[in-house]
């Protein structure tokens, strides 16, 4: 399962510190973007003349998610081509972006709720991306039927925009709870494989260890977002 061309030339005890040194790059990266996406949703959400002026006109709400989308495609398409400053620059833009349209979970649901949520998709994150890090398994299996569930998540989502049911969007919030705490582990352990060993400390290292936060990144809003229709306390 090995995917380094330089691993011939390594140890196994310099190959595993050098992975431990670049998945801890990664985790810094997603948490530092957490936090701005989190700062930032609390900032708007805080801010009446700004959640007026985004949440009042529909139609530039819709411009932002799309903007989002635009950015994280972007990103994902032309990383390589990019300086490692400017792929960082798009992702934090992405983690800003991100935080304005989020903020519209804290006029939903409770704040306390919010957190405690938080912090139990935190704890399942922890602990499928230790897994998915140390495990001696091969998870390759788990890809493609991931992907296959998480296409099917996204089209039973458009279904339920027009039949606006709740019991079926609790079932598709469950089944995306499963879906995304697979893809942690899976995607973990598939950052960890594709690491280059030897190039530490370059600008490609720098871009691919944004491109594995961006990755643990959207696992974890994911499953942030599942977790909180399923257990977040609505307000009244």
């Amino acid at each position: 399962m090995e995917n380094n061309q330089f691993s011939p030339y390594y140890s196994n005890e310099a190959i595993q510190k050098e992975q431990a040194r670049y998945i801890t790059r990664v985790f810094g990266w997603m948490s530092v973007a957490l936090i701005v996406t989190a700062l930032v949703a609390l900032g708007v959400a805080l801010t009446p003349a700004i959640t007026d002026f985004i949440f009042g006109n529909r139609f530039l709400f819709y411009v932002m998610l799309f903007a989002e989308l635009g950015v994280v495609t972007w990103l994902s398409a032309r990383v390589h081509r990019m300086t490692a400053n400017a792929a960082t620059a798009w992702f934090f833009l992405y983690a800003i972006l991100n935080g304005i349209t989020l903020s519209v979970i804290f006029f939903v649901f409770t704040a306390d709720s919010i957190f405690w949520v938080f912090m139990i998709a935190a704890s399942m994150f922890i602990a499928m991306a230790a897994y998915g890090y140390y495990t001696q398994k091969d998870l390759t299996s788990w890809g493609s039927l991931l992907m296959m569930a998480l296409i099917g998540l996204i089209i039973a989502g458009v279904i339920n925009i027009f039949i606006n049911s709740d019991m079926f969007g609790m079932v598709i919030s469950s089944i995306g709870v499963l879906v995304f705490v697979g893809l942690i582990a899976y995607d973990t352990q598939k950052i960890k494989e594709m690491n280059i060993i030897g190039n530490e400390g370059t600008d490609e290292d720098h871009k691919e260890a944004i491109m594995g936060a961006l990755v643990l990144y959207l696992d974890f809003i994911n499953l942030f977002l599942h977790l909180l229709r399923l257990l977040g306390n609505r307000r009244n």
